[in-house]
């Protein structure tokens, strides 16, 4: 092994505890590592995104990486940061989460070709499904005591006086159930580091603490610190809910968007987490940012490598262009080239008024569709007005007061853009 995967997570800001003889165990010969992902909706998050890198710098490493998909534990939910239990999920829905799950990871992790380190996915429903209550307590409960349990920060949160609610028995065994998946892939899959978010460190070390009881080894435990924003408000959470990686829940243009948004301070911590620039290429583009913040290389270089590594090249130039179109340097063509949920996102929130279809036939007159049938402006004399100034456009290009919208001016069959000046919209929807 050449590559000191521990190294290259610290300079990195992914490191938030590693229990002693890690670095050098993984420094010996190739080794197996895995990160456990909740299987509850059929897409990933940015949120999982931490810990999809470090399964991707593990085998870049070298190193062979396991990603565990959670159906047994996704069943009963991990007490772990949640004030609540969760919601449980059927085999079926679990199933085909799992395979779409698997489809987004193949995008970071090799699991085709055939190497001795290529990536595997396993599911601990298929090794808890048929362990009956009783030979779980005998053979797996018996060996940690009540008070290693209770002494687990995820537990004891739950268990104070300010927990509005306690905590069930089917949560509190959480951490037996995660410690076995530990010990099941350690015995079956030479698997011994465990990798997770900082609030997963008492569910890890349950694990290790399993492996040494009943398989007599040695498993060792690397968190990563949650992924904090500098304002307080919460990592991969907008407005509308989580930033999913499937471009059906949040579309390209809205997934560059939120990286394009991110402060300078989150910036400079992000690029290194979610990107595989060196640490000399992300030294130097600090350096640009900090001489010319308002020019937000950071933001962009994020933006375009995390849009690149989730979605495609074609995906990030569509983004940028959808982007540019807010800012005004753009074309109609560049217009009727966006799909309507890209078209919708881009201009969100802007004011619409429905016209029928027969009206474009002979031409809808430019009054009509600024004041008379759809209050875009306040007045027909206001219109009039605003026309002569030179100030309304269709599809960004601008018109006079003889100008008629017909169905050649339609985006995507059904959408008109007025504007008038830089910055007012308004979308005629054509149904």
């Amino acid at each position: 092994m050449t590559k000191n995967f521990v190294q290259e997570l610290q300079w990195r800001g992914m490191v938030h505890d590693v229990m002693p003889g890690a670095e050098e165990h993984l420094m010996e010969e190739m080794r197996g590592a895995y990160v456990g992902i909740d299987p509850t909706a059929d897409s990933l998050h940015i949120g999982h995104l931490v810990s999809v890198m470090m399964l991707r710098h593990f085998q870049l490493a070298g190193h062979k990486p396991y990603a565990l998909v959670g159906g047994a534990t996704g069943m009963i939910g991990d007490p772990s940061g949640k004030s609540a239990e969760r919601n449980l999920l059927d085999e079926e829905t679990l199933r085909h989460n799992q395979e779409a799950i698997k489809g987004q990871l193949a995008r970071f992790l090799d699991f085709e070709s055939g190497e001795d380190n290529a990536a595997v996915l396993v599911n601990n429903y298929d090794w808890m499904k048929n362990f009956s209550f009783l030979e779980f307590i005998r053979d797996v409960g018996k060996h940690i005591t009540v008070n290693y349990m209770m002494a687990k920060d995820s537990v004891k949160k739950r268990l104070s006086s300010d927990a509005k609610e306690g905590m069930s028995f089917t949560e509190f065994t959480y951490q037996l159930v995660q410690g076995y998946d530990f010990l099941y892939l350690y015995q079956n899959h030479n698997c011994s580091l465990q990798m997770g978010g900082s609030d997963q460190w008492g569910n890890i070390t349950t694990g290790t603490e399993l492996i040494r009881r009943i398989g007599g080894g040695k498993g060792f435990a690397l968190t990563c610190p949650l992924i904090t924003k500098a304002d307080g408000t919460k990592f991969g959470k907008t407005e509308g809910g989580n930033v999913w990686l499937d471009a059906e829940r949040t579309s390209p243009y809205k997934f560059y968007q939120y990286w394009l948004n991110t402060s300078d301070d989150d910036a400079e911590k992000y690029i290194k987490i979610f990107t595989f620039l060196s640490q000399q290429e992300i030294e130097a583009l600090v350096a640009e940012h900090k001489e010319a913040p308002h020019q937000r290389a950071l933001q962009r270089k994020l933006a375009e490598e995390v849009t690149i590594m989730v979605h495609s090249e074609e995906d990030l130039n569509n983004a940028i262009k959808a982007s540019d179109i807010l800012f005004g340097k753009s074309t109609s063509e560049d217009l009727k080239q966006l799909n309507e949920k890209t078209f919708l996102d881009v201009f969100e929130g802007v004011p619409q008024a429905t016209v029928s279809k027969d009206e474009l036939d002979p031409g809808l007159d430019m009054i009509g569709a600024l004041a008379a049938q759809t209050g875009f402006l306040g007045s027909n004399g206001e219109a009039r007005r605003e026309l002569k100034q030179n100030s309304i456009s269709v599809n960004k290009e601008k018109v006079k007061e003889d100008y008629l919208i017909t169905i050649s001016d339609l985006i995507n069959d059904k959408f008109v853009l007025l504007q008038r000046g830089k910055k007012n919209y308004f979308v005629l929807v054509v149904a």
